[in-house]
């Protein structure tokens, strides 16, 4: 017991004289530390669920991909120029999202400098979507339409509100259709161009 109560003065001992020699420093490397800890420690409150936002991230991911491929430089303007370009093409609920981010000409706010500066600088897509959320709700409650096996599923027997949100998605429209029969004509018309994988196997059945 005499022997511990000795060792354990010469550690406070020891301790106290290293920490008035010291100190300073000690305090400046914590510092740092707790500093990089919190830039380093994910926060739990911001993170993403499993399928949060998953319009927002398919969207960029697909974008990303997009920007790799074509050797576009990773640079604010460019990426920017290139985001405009694919949300003129999206349709559905992806050109909703561009709407919510300004990048469409009737878009009321313009926030698409909040995807293109992080994306320049290859932060993942779901850190990206994290920060839009904080911008804008909206942005992560939107969800893909539930999509129709086109190569196995019976025209016939689905609604017509769903034979024209399928001529939707493609951004198409049947002008003068009035009966069920006149949808699927124009669906199966026009599927060999948007779906060429689902025409072929509706072709092999």
């Amino acid at each position: 017991m005499i022997v511990q109560n000795l060792v354990q003065h010469f550690f406070i001992d020891y301790l106290s004289s290293y920490t008035r020699l010291f100190g300073l420093r000690m305090i400046y490397l914590s510092g740092l530390s707790v500093a990089l800890a919190l830039a380093l420690l994910p926060s739990c409150t911001e993170a993403l669920k499993d399928g949060e936002c998953e319009v927002c991230v398919g969207f960029l991911e697909r974008f990303y991909q997009t920007l790799q491929d074509n050797d576009i430089k990773f640079d604010n303007d460019s990426i920017e120029k290139a985001l405009l370009k694919s949300c003129k093409e999206a349709k559905g609920k992806e050109n909703r999202f561009c709407y919510y981010i300004g990048a469409t000409s009737d878009a009321a706010t313009k926030i698409i400098n909040e995807v293109s500066k992080p994306m320049s600088y290859h932060v993942p897509v779901e850190k990206i979507c994290e920060k839009l959320k904080k911008k804008d709700s909206q942005i992560c409650e939107l969800k893909y339409d539930k999509q129709v096996d086109l190569s196995s599923v019976d025209l016939k027997k689905l609604k017509v509100k769903d034979l024209k949100k399928i001529l939707e998605e493609w951004g198409e429209s049947c002008k003068g259709c009035v009966e069920k029969s006149d949808f699927i004509r124009k669906i199966n018309e026009l599927m060999p161009k948007y779906a060429p994988n689902a025409a072929k196997a509706r072709t092999d059945l």
